[in-house]
Order: structure tokens, then C-alpha cells, then sequence
């Protein structure tokens, strides 16, 4: 018997977990993790001081870790005083290979690693797969990696290099899953997706226990590019835990950033194939996100607001943050800064009020900018 179970966020059918079941057999929606006994000290992953998550294991013992967490937040003064509020940046590319994926997915291999799995697939723009190929070489799993051909060539041979098996698709993203999901089936194997899989979206959780560690006091708005929305869900559901043990009150509100070329959040439109075009953020370059449903729901119960940027807001914003702070982040990451200035000069945040945004991956990843 496990200490947690999956349930449907739709239906609210409830599953014993298993490593192929991806999502509700009733309805489709997509499964998250309830615990039975969210105090369960022995299943808990210690996240500061005084705080430990529950987590989907069944102690510390069982979880495989580089050195995920406990990422840097600092102020960014400059940016600040031009907008006129309180910004702090979390810096997840200070994970170890690079970006905040790390935190789902050392979840995610953990809990797969416990089902005695070997061979495993998973399809991502780049970040994803170079943080499952890192932690299923470090667990002694098989990793077959796709990613579409177009993803920056740092990111696909930093999958190669830790003897991930590496498929390219030329095509969209969300071709790449099709054809990952096509593998799958062929090849009768488990697919460790980081969109799908309970598990990621628990191990984002700890960006969000780490706030409470890291801001005093809690930050007013939290902006996150969002494309999946696994660390966006994350972050909310270490909220709702903590709302619900007492630790805070007041909740935070969260935004969703997306890139104006490939939006079906903010859009919150049915994504139409016929107009997909291509973003240079591809981290968020997602159409048909599965939990799009889940996502929308957290904007509205946090009060919260989704927008989208352009291309040359994103680029500006990459330049921008590497010239007065400092800090050289993925053009996925300089999105949720475009969107931040477009909400305070919509007025959704206000002057004053303080703003963490988490830098998701690093610049290094990617082609240097031109100018």
C-alpha cells in the first residue's frame, strides 16, 4: 500500500499509481498526487530550516539527487526602480544541468527508479531532456530522448553527452511528442513524460518551498513563462499545502507569460494548427498543452492574470537583463520579464508591490544574441 494516490483533476477518479498510467481512463484529464497522510515525516524531502514537503517515495533514501534546489534569489535593483516595484529573480539555471527541470524530473527518475524500470522515453525542447537524460545516467536508466531538430545544438549535445540515445524530429513540438508517444507504443516501453508524469509536477514543488525560505515578506505576484506548466502548477500546489498546514494566509498572485506566436493559454482559445509558427522562446513553444485546464484554473483561483509577448519584447529582455543585472537567462526566461512589464503598465501589478520571477534556464543553451 502507498502512502499517496493519483487522482484525475477532472473527474476526480482515483488510481492506484503505476508507471504507465498517464492519465484518467474515464475521462482523459490529467492525474495529480494526493497523499493519505500529508504529515508522513518518513516520505518527506526536507526544504529549509523548518519545512519538508511530502513527497511521493517512500523515504529520503529512495530519492536521487545532483544537487537539485536551493537556487539563489536575488534583488534586481535596476530593473526595479524602472518599473517601479520590487522584483527578485530565483535563479534555476544554477540547477545542475542547467535549468529548473531538474527539480521534476529528480522526482520523477526517483519514483521510476523504485518501480524497477530500465528503459525509459521522453520528448522535449531541450531543458527537459537534458535534465532527464543527466538523472536516468545517474540512476543507470536507458534514456531514448526526442527533441525537435530545430533545438539549439548546446541543448542536444548536452543530451548526447550523457549517453542518452538522442531522436530529432523535424517538425513542431508537438509533432516531437507525437512521434515520442508512437515510440512508445512500438517498442511497449514507459513513457517518463515531464508534461504527464504526477511525479514532475512534485518535484517542482520544492522551487515553491523554497520561498518561504528565501522571501520575508511573500512575494505579492509570482510571474512564470509558462508552456507545459509544470512549475507553475508546482509552485501553486506547494501554496495550497502551506495554506492548508497554516504556515501563510495571503497567497500570492500567479501569472502566466506566453509567446504571442504560440499561446493557447493566454489566447485560452483551442490552439489552430494552421497558425503555429515558431518563437525563440522554445522552452514555452508548446500548442497543445496537456494541462492547459489546470493551468487556467490556478490564474483564477490566485487572481492572477495571462498575457502574451513578442519576439522582440523577448530578445529586448535578454539583452536587457544581461546589461543591468547582470544575468545572461534563456530567452524562455527573458519572456516572463517581457510579460512583467506588460502587467505593470496594464496596471495588474501594482507600484510597490514585490515580484519573483524564476529565471528557468540559462543563456548558455542557447545561440548568443546578435546585438
Amino acid at each position: 500500500m502507498t502512502q499517496y494516490e493519483f487522482i484525475c483533476n477532472e473527474c476526480f477518479q482515483h488510481y492506484e499509481p503505476d508507471s504507465k498510467t498517464l492519465r484518467c481512463r474515464t475521462c482523459r484529464g490529467t492525474l495529480s498526487i494526493k497523499y493519505k497522510n500529508m504529515e508522513d515525516k518518513s516520505a518527506s524531502l526536507p526544504c529549509g530550516p523548518e519545512l519538508t514537503m511530502p513527497m511521493p517515495l517512500p523515504s529520503i533514501s529512495h530519492y536521487i539527487s545532483l544537487g537539485e534546489g536551493k537556487t539563489p534569489t536575488v534583488r534586481m535593483q535596476k530593473i526595479s526602480d524602472q518599473l517601479g516595484i520590487e522584483i527578485f529573480a530565483k535563479l534555476e539555471f544554477m540547477n545542475p544541468t542547467g535549468s529548473f527541470k531538474d527539480r521534476g524530473t529528480a522526482m520523477m527518475i526517483s519514483a521510476i527508479k523504485l518501480m524497477g524500470i530500465s528503459e525509459i522515453v521522453e520528448d522535449s525542447s531541450g531543458n527537459a531532456g537534458a535534465s532527464l537524460a543527466a538523472y536516468a545516467s545517474r540512476a543507470g536508466i536507458k534514456a531514448h530522448i526526442f527533441a525537435p531538430s530545430s533545438t539549439p545544438s548546446p541543448k542536444l549535445n548536452q543530451i548526447k553527452i550523457y549517453d542518452s540515445i538522442l531522436h530529432t524530429v523535424d517538425g513542431t513540438r508537438d509533432e516531437t511528442t507525437r512521434a515520442a508517444e508512437e515510440f512508445v507504443k512500438e517498442n511497449s516501453l514507459v513513457y517518463a513524460s515531464h508534461n504527464l508524469s504526477p511525479y514532475f509536477v512534485e518535484g517542482t514543488k520544492t522551487f515553491g518551498y523554497e520561498m518561504f525560505n528565501d522571501l520575508e515578506p511573500f512575494p505579492d505576484n509570482i510571474v512564470v513563462p509558462v508552456g507545459n506548466g509544470s512549475l507553475f502548477l508546482g509552485i501553486w500546489k506547494s501554496i495550497t499545502e502551506q495554506k492548508n498546514r497554516g504556515v501563510i494566509k495571503n497567497i500570492p498572485k500567479l501569472h502566466c507569460i506566453q509567446a504571442l506566436n504560440v499561446n493557447p493559454i493566454a489566447s485560452q482559445t483551442p490552439w489552430d494548427k494552421s497558425r503555429i509558427s515558431t518563437t525563440v522562446a522554445g522552452g514555452i513553444a508548446v500548442g497543445s498543452p496537456p494541462r492547459k485546464l489546470e493551468v487556467l484554473k490556478v490564474i483564477k483561483d490566485s487572481g492572477g492574470y495571462s498575457d502574451s509577448v513578442t519576439e522582440e519584447s523577448i530578445m529586448k529582455w535578454q539583452i536587457k537583463l544581461a546589461k543591468h543585472e547582470g544575468v545572461f537567462c534563456e530567452l524562455t526566461s527573458a519572456a516572463a520579464f517581457a510579460g512583467l512589464e506588460n502587467l505593470v503598465r496594464k496596471k495588474e501589478i501594482g507600484k510597490g508591490e514585490r515580484v519573483l520571477v524564476p529565471v528557468t534556464g540559462s543563456g548558455l543553451k542557447e545561440a548568443f544574441p546578435t546585438n
